[in-house]
């Protein structure tokens, strides 16, 4: 894949750390992101807010803001990782596969599973891969991509290189698709490309982050994080379907989102992109 063809997408969690200190509603995300020049949008279940089950309202709301979606990102307070919570995450991921389904080649973002109870930490990959692989059917009936997005985030299952390796041979790579986000891989990973490379062939797209070399979040390019050897990687990867997803945590986003979601879509231009 070209570089010139690369399309990039802003992700909503930018907001949404902020918690009770972000005021505004979704409508106010889409502004934020169409000034800063991005192309697409990933948002959750948390930003979402009026438009949820509402899928032709924020169609047009899109439109109006020339905005594509990306993907939409869900998570649980199971962690997917708890058996009797099995039927609940399925009926929560099939509400957003079918309010997915309303937007053209838009995904699923499962959230990473996450230690929410005590027990063998074998039997929560068991779990996880279950509630993944079951949410990829309820996907490929209704014609939604469903990817997995693994994180460094307090008591994620998936964390080190050992984790993804662990989830990866449970899940079926033609039902679940992986969303690599660059700054938690780094966060965990001693290589990232090597891991990149290892699983290219599940990519479906890509969330760009960077950090520094203690592993704390630093605004895109300022940090360790090798963006044109992802972009590189991310060239080979057979299902990837070009959209980068650039996600911001750092404390600069944190005191002006929308200006820093700004400059990264700036700093990406100096890849091409």
């Amino acid at each position: 894949m070209n570089v010139k063809d690369l399309k990039v997408g802003c992700q909503t969690f930018t907001w949404e750390m902020l918690g009770d200190r972000f005021t505004g509603g979704p409508d106010d995300l889409l502004k934020a992101i169409a000034d800063g020049g991005y192309a697409g949008i990933e948002i959750t279940d948390t930003m979402i807010g009026h438009y949820a089950g509402k899928p032709s309202e924020f169609a047009a709301a899109l439109r109006s803001s020339g905005l594509t979606l990306v993907s939409f990102a869900f998570g649980s307070d199971s962690g997917f990782t708890l058996k009797d919570e099995i039927g609940s995450d399925l009926e929560t991921a099939k509400r957003w596969i079918d309010f997915a389904a309303a937007f053209p080649n838009a995904l699923v973002s499962m959230g990473s599973a996450t230690v929410v109870s005590d027990g063998p930490r074998g039997d929560k990959f068991a779990i996880a891969a279950e509630v993944y692989n079951k949410a990829g059917e309820l996907g490929r009936k209704a014609g939604v991509q469903v990817a997995a997005h693994p994180s460094s985030h307090h008591n994620t299952l998936l964390f080190d290189r050992a984790d993804y390796d662990t989830i990866f041979a449970l899940l079926e790579p033609d039902l679940v698709g992986w969303v690599p986000d660059t700054g938690h891989i780094l966060r965990g990973h001693k290589d990232m490309a090597d891991t990149l490379r290892t699983y290219r062939d599940r990519i479906r797209y890509i969330h760009l982050k960077d950090v520094d070399a203690n592993g704390t979040w630093a605004m895109l390019g300022k940090g360790v994080c090798d963006t044109a050897q992802v972009i590189e990687i991310a060239g080979t990867a057979p299902r990837f379907n070009g959209w980068l997803v650039l996600e911001e945590e750092s404390d600069t986003a944190a005191a002006d989102p929308a200006g820093a979601v700004k400059t990264n879509r700036q700093t990406m231009r100096g890849y091409g992109a």
